[in-house]
């Protein structure tokens, strides 16, 4: 699985997203510091908001194969500046994140997020899962085998198995 490291203000959903990611139990809890767990690298979104700290996320964006850029459907504003993509030799993807609350505008983020350069956009809703396996998808590399796949081949390998036992009492 690729490295992605999530960026974006306070609130934006990046540890709710991470947890959806890795198919936790939804808890809120606030990010004090990078958080590195597996894949995935969820950093506080101070980093993001204050110019002293700003720096932290072009460093720790060298950690990771992708960065993903999150803002909120509810944000009033944008924090990244236009084409800020450039900063960074790294993919650069949007995620729109609370897609699902009625007070939000998806589509107003995702402007936002392509002004800032992002050329991908996802849009989830880490409660009812929404995008989240497209993420997922997009991070795999090849031999990854994601959960969902998991059980299909674990299916498969049943039937062909119960296939050969066939076989053998004819």
């Amino acid at each position: 699985m690729r490295k992605i490291v999530l960026m974006g203000r306070t609130g934006a959903g990046k540890t709710t997203l991470t947890q959806a990611l890795k198919g936790e139990k939804l808890i809120y809890k606030k990010t004090q510091y990078v958080n590195f767990q597996g894949a995935l690298i969820d950093t506080p979104g101070e980093y993001a908001e204050t110019k002293r700290l700003g720096y932290a996320p072009a460093l720790y964006a060298y950690e990771a194969d992708v960065v993903g850029l999150l803002c909120s459907s509810t944000e009033p504003f944008s924090l990244f500046p236009p084409c800020v993509t450039c900063m960074v030799n790294r993919e650069v993807v949007g995620i729109v994140t609370k897609t699902d609350d009625p007070q939000g505008d998806p589509e107003r983020a995702a402007g936002w997020l392509r002004l800032a350069g992002c050329k991908k956009i996802f849009f989830v809703s880490s409660y009812s899962g929404e995008g989240v396996a497209e993420i997922l998808e997009h991070l795999k590399e090849p031999g990854d085998v994601l959960p969902w796949e998991q059980k299909v081949k674990q299916k498969t390998t049943k039937t062909h198995k119960n296939s050969k036992n066939d076989l053998k009492s004819c």
